[in-house]
């Protein structure tokens, strides 16, 4: 960033600085589904919250570090990118309100405390943290974003980690085919909300060239893939009927509506508001799969169904 708008910046308080350099908003938004694994696990289980307190509080501490150390890494890495794009040129690592040298001890610091602390859990958790923090800074932020257009393919698999690392913390085996099932809902989820990111976002993405396939194919070859995967979404949900056919119905119905919203709304709407409609359903539909999933969860855990 020139001195110019290092100089319109604005200034930032110590505990904002910090925030956005770990991104405090999407390891909020990431513990949601580290939350749907872990409950989910305790009721396969038949765990009660006083038998795996400790682990609970391994996964919450451990999670938010790990997330932590891969925002602040991604930070310092895209920081020339970030420059460029509205939405991320205030952040602390292009104003200079934080240096590198330190964002790279803190990340380093947090990745150690991180998978140490899930480690405590099980080793599993320890190596699913590890393994969610290793694809989401090279073989996606150094490796594919700024290269294919099948960048938003490889960053879903660190995206879709935090139910892994929530089930393997409560039980050392994440073969059972409802948190496969999830881990694949999760991967699959994120190719229709960062596609819809991108058409809202072309300019920016354009101007910093990064190959988001909009900005690459355009609106039309987005939205035929965007249905292909929410077939293949719609299809992932037949794996949570192995734990509950209740989870089922309800991941059934919210695929099957975001793929009626995609074909109907694309026929009626421009490519910007289709995509606008698409991210906000994007929102609702983890919301509520995810919501619905750690209340069925306690509630099995709490009366022992």
């Amino acid at each position: 960033m020139d001195r110019e708008n290092i100089e319109q910046a604005p200034k930032q308080s110590l505990p904002d600085i910090l925030a956005q350099t770990v991104k405090t908003g999407i390891i909020k938004s990431n513990l949601f589904p580290m939350f749907a694994g872990l409950t989910l696990a305790m009721y396969k289980y038949h765990y009660s919250i006083a038998d795996k307190w400790p682990e609970i509080v391994y996964a919450l501490i451990g999670s938010i570090c790990v997330m932590g150390a891969a925002g602040a890494f991604n930070n310092v890495y895209d920081r020339d990118i970030d420059a460029i794009m509205e939405r991320t040129k205030n952040r602390p690592t292009v104003t200079g309100a934080i240096q590198v040298k330190t964002v790279l001890w803190l990340a380093s610091i947090l990745t150690v405390a991180g998978i140490g602390i899930l480690s405590l859990a099980t080793p599993l958790a320890g190596l699913m943290g590890f393994l969610g923090l290793f694809f989401y800074l090279v073989p996606y932020t150094m490796w594919t974003k700024r290269r294919t257009i099948y960048n938003t393919e490889v960053g879903s698999i660190s995206g879709a980690m935090p139910p892994l690392i929530g089930w393997a913390a409560i039980y050392p085996d994440v073969s059972h085919p409802a948190i496969l099932g999830l881990f694949i809902i999760m991967i699959i989820w994120q190719m229709p909300h960062f596609y819809a990111i991108g058409i809202r976002k072309e300019k920016e993405y354009k101007a910093a060239n990064v190959p988001m396939l909009p900005v690459v194919k355009g609106a039309r070859r987005t939205y035929i893939q965007t249905n292909v995967y929410l077939i293949i979404l719609i299809a992932s949900s037949f794996l949570l009927g192995s734990l509950s056919y209740g989870l089922m119905y309800v991941s059934l119905l919210l695929g099957v509506a975001w793929l009626l919203l995609s074909i109907f709304g694309y026929k009626r709407m421009d490519s910007e508001k289709w995509a606008k409609n698409m991210f906000i359903f994007s929102l609702l539909h983890m919301t509520i799969l995810f919501s619905t999933i750690i209340i069925y969860s306690l509630v099995g855990i709490v009366f022992g169904l």
